[in-house]
């Protein structure tokens, strides 16, 4: 097979690598990539949203599989862009289209989705500019902490705690009036805060059946302890120590069986991945947040730990045979450690030279924001620059391989987290 990874962050990387240990794959292209991926595929400088130019690239390159990283395109409709063209309907392509794709595009849209399928989840409601007063005096009276969450895509940032009804009624105007992230916080919802252990769980679907993959938790904040700025996510751990098989169960029953069905009864063909932020509430799943793809850093850990042909089950999920493949998964840990530039996740530097990758045997470098300058020297490109994975039999014996890796790679104002795992190891004490 001729295959396409579209995408140049960490999780791309790790599907280009994890891809070409398929004997099955033939050439492989990342779009537009990073410097890791044009190690083990052949870097192609298109942009994600550029439909007709990937469009005329899977033709000229004779692409059987298309997998989508990140989540702008699904939003933006390229399963729909190809169902619509005669060269192109029949190439497999995993991602949902653009109506399954508003499961991550618009928060209220899937609020709407959780409350008509009975799917548990926090209560809430949306506001937009036109019904900011009533805004301003909901969050007044509503108990805190209290989540304020830009209705549209944010990359990742658009998530933010209110401990006061100041900084909530604060926060609401900065969104609402001032277009804090753009047209995505023209809608707000506003729901109420769950308190509990978060775990993101995926799910792989062929718009009938269902794989559910390996599950992990990954850090948001920048600082130490969980402290400072949401970012794109400085670490992940899979498996999660606390999602029990009796957790898990539920997690199935209430969770993803609703969702999938849910979807084929409102006529969504859903192929691809469901990533599903859930909190554990003294036992109990309660849905955060839907994206309609996988999750970066947890993409690292938890194809790290699939032992089989990847591309077995990512052919299935495109073409609706999942439920003939089957895959294995080791039982061993798998932690991931984000190394960003400095000032990351606000402003930052580009353009530094990294080195130290090639001393790393003890885990796998994956490449997020790099680039190669002419003389093939690797640069940082972006904000998160690497992710770091370790194996182990342990938890901490992952961790350490991990940060083992993390001390031989170097550049100008790096910064990682040094506590990732450790709330995980003080449960298992």
């Amino acid at each position: 097979m001729n295959i396409l990874v579209l995408g140049s962050g960490g999780r791309e990387h790790a599907f280009a690598w994890k891809i070409s240990q398929s004997p099955r794959c033939e050439k492989l292209f990342v779009a537009p990539g990073n410097a890791g991926t044009a190690s083990i595929a052949e870097n192609v400088n298109i942009k994600v949203t550029d439909f007709k130019t990937i469009g005329e690239f899977v033709i000229n390159n004779q692409i059987n599989l298309v997998v989508v990283g990140p989540e702008d395109p699904l939003v933006n409709g390229i399963r729909d862009y190809f169902e619509k063209d005669n060269q192109l309907k029949n190439v497999l392509l995993v991602g949902p289209g653009a109506a399954g794709a508003q499961l991550e595009g618009s928060k209220d849209f899937s609020k709407d989705f959780m409350n008509r399928h009975g799917i548990p989840t926090a209560k809430s409601k949306t506001f937009t500019i036109n019904t900011l007063e009533e805004g301003l005096n909901y969050v007044s009276s509503h108990p805190t902490p209290i989540v304020l969450k830009a209705d549209g895509l944010a990359a990742g940032k658009g998530v933010i705690i209110s401990e006061t009804p100041e900084h909530a009624r604060e926060t609401l105007k900065e969104m609402l009036v001032d277009a804090k992230f753009g047209e995505a916080s023209s809608r707000v919802v506003v729901e109420q805060f769950l308190k509990g252990i978060e775990l993101s769980v995926f799910v792989l679907s062929d718009g009938t059946n269902y794989k559910i993959l390996p599950e992990a938790k990954d850090y948001k904040r920048i600082g130490e302890q969980d402290s400072g700025l949401n970012t794109g996510g400085m670490g992940a751990i899979s498996p999660v120590p606390f999602a029990t098989k009796a957790f898990l169960d539920k997690v199935e029953e209430k969770v993803i069986k609703p969702s999938i069905d849910g979807l084929k009864k409102e006529g969504i063909d859903y192929k691809g991945f469901l990533f599903i932020g859930l909190m554990n509430m003294e036992g109990e799943p309660f849905v955060i947040e839907y994206n309609v793809r996988m999750g970066d850093p947890e993409t690292q850990s938890v194809l790290s730990r699939i032992d089989s042909d990847l591309l077995e089950i990512l052919e299935g999920s495109a073409n609706g045979t999942l439920k003939e493949k089957t895959f294995s998964v080791s039982p061993k840990t798998a932690t991931t450690v984000v190394m960003v530039a400095g000032g990351y996740p606000e402003a930052y530097e580009k353009g530094k030279e990294i080195s130290g990758i090639e001393k790393v045997n003890e885990a796998t470098v994956f490449h997020a924001g790099t680039q190669l300058n002419a003389s093939n020297q690797v640069l940082t490109n972006g904000g998160r620059v690497l992710a770091v994975t370790g194996m182990g039999e342990s938890v901490e014996k992952a961790l350490e391989n991990a940060y083992n890796g993390v001390r031989k790679i170097s550049w100008q104002d790096e910064y990682h987290r040094t506590d990732i795992g450790q709330d995980i190891l003080k449960l298992l004490k």
